[in-house]
């Protein structure tokens, strides 16, 4: 028997702005958590992005806190984009409560946050780094914060946080109830939960599937030259619905999505380096559908939630499998169904198998039914050169080492993500872009 939003505890208020919005039944990870937060507990909570963790600790949190008063909550999010997306989900909830929420994060003006704060809010909703900066100056009290959210807390860790978070939990109440959600729960993660929670109820759906059930995968593996021309067919082919192409760099996102412009396609980028004007105005396009494909680096793998998002498209395969499931993520959002594409240059055919290994669904392959042959990996090919010609004295071919494989050359050591530059592109600019910028998100 299916169970009701009604039934779980919440005020009539937080239910009629469900209704109104659409949702009608909980997720599982939202009957599983809302109880739990509701009667007062810690709560660790894993699942799949797009599976509702934001309701999970949203809504029980609404249903307890004043409708009045200081800062009640603090939700501490790691990118700006993920930190307005729980204001606006918060405040779709929080519609006929009268409760204040308000997003701090670095790139907006300072002047506008501190306006909004002496409005009176009752939830800030922040990324670490800016949250702090307010706390120093003196225009944010966390005194009186009874709940703390920790949002993507693996991501948060990833990029350096835990100093920060540590410092901000420094000036809340101990008897504070904290909640931790993520996709993922290293052992970074759980010793953080170890040491600022008490007692926590851990909630962990799916944690040995990663793969999520409404995605048809699929991957094709071909020549590094080959895969902008199969990128441009598959776009072609798909129905009217919104794509994300994830690129390794911010100058591969800036080069595809102009020769999809070329091609005719409406393509916009999103990446790490772009103001946070810039970044809202890309998100706002895509959103409205005024651009139909987002070119992006990892940076959109957490945190961008578009509905219409139909395919995800990996360009580069990333070198860590739970990245690709972060990035593959942002279709099928909330139990919808959507379709996630891997183009497998022959150097990264060791980093998609990996990604094989890790997934317990299938992940179709696309060579046999399309008529494309396997590409032969530059590792055999220069091996059996070698074997030809003398062995040793070919150890050794254009200044890369294929002794141990293609992953010993230059460009392998200095970055850990795209590691072939293709043909197409300028030898001295590429090294200077993959070698000392390969890393910028």
């Amino acid at each position: 028997m299916t169970t009701k939003f009604e039934e779980l505890g919440l005020s009539a208020e937080i239910t009629k702005a469900l209704k109104e919005n659409g949702f009608e039944a909980p997720f599982p990870i939202q009957q599983e958590a809302i109880p739990f937060i509701l009667r007062g507990i810690d709560v660790i909570g894993q699942a799949h992005t797009g599976t509702g963790k934001t309701a999970a600790f949203a809504l029980p949190i609404l249903t307890k806190i004043k409708r009045r008063g200081p800062v009640q909550v603090v939700i501490l999010t790691p990118t700006r984009e993920l930190t307005v997306q729980v204001t606006a989900e918060i405040e779709k909830f929080a519609r006929y409560t009268g409760i204040r929420a308000v997003s701090i994060y670095g790139g907006q003006s300072i002047g506008i946050q501190y306006n909004q704060l002496r409005k009176g809010v009752q939830i800030v909703i922040a990324t670490p780094g800016r949250l702090i900066d307010h706390i120093k100056r003196g225009s944010v009290s966390l005194e009186e914060v009874k709940f703390a959210v920790l949002d993507e807390a693996d991501r948060m860790l990833d990029m350096g946080f835990v100093d920060d978070i540590k410092y901000i939990l420094s000036y809340m109440r101990k008897d504070r109830q904290t909640c931790l959600f993520s996709a993922t729960m290293p052992r970074e993660v759980l010793r953080l939960a170890q040491e600022y929670m008490v007692d926590p109820k851990e909630i962990r759906l799916n944690e040995k599937e990663l793969s999520l059930d409404t995605i048809d995968q699929s991957y094709l593996v071909v020549h590094e030259k080959e895969k902008f021309k199969h990128l441009c067919n598959f776009i072609r082919n798909k129905n009217e619905r919104q794509t994300i192409v994830f690129a390794a760099t911010k100058q591969r996102t800036h080069r595809l999505a102009s020769e999809l412009k070329q091609e005719g396609f409406k393509a916009i980028t999103i990446h790490g380096d772009l103001s946070q004007v810039q970044r809202d105005s890309a998100m706002y396009k895509f959103r409205k559908g005024f651009e139909d494909i987002l070119v992006a680096t990892d940076i959109a793998a957490r945190g961008i939630d578009v509905p219409a998002v139909g395919h995800v498209i990996n360009y580069d395969i990333p070198a860590d499998p739970l990245i690709y499931f972060h990035r593959i993520g942002r279709t099928a959002r909330a139990g919808g169904a959507g379709k996630a594409i891997s183009l497998v240059s022959q150097d990264r055919v060791d980093d998609f198998g990996r990604i094989l290994k890790t997934t317990g669904k299938p992940i179709h392959k696309l060579n046999e039914e399309m008529g494309i042959e396997i590409p032969v990996t530059p590792q055999y090919v220069h091996r059996d050169y070698r074997q030809r010609h003398g062995g040793s004295n070919y150890r050794r071919y254009n200044n890369t080492d294929y002794s141990n494989g293609y992953r010993n050359n230059a460009y392998s050591n200095n970055y850990s993500g795209y590691r072939s530059r293709g043909p197409s592109y300028n030898s001295k600019e590429s090294q200077r872009q993959y070698t000392r910028g390969g890393r910028a998100q």
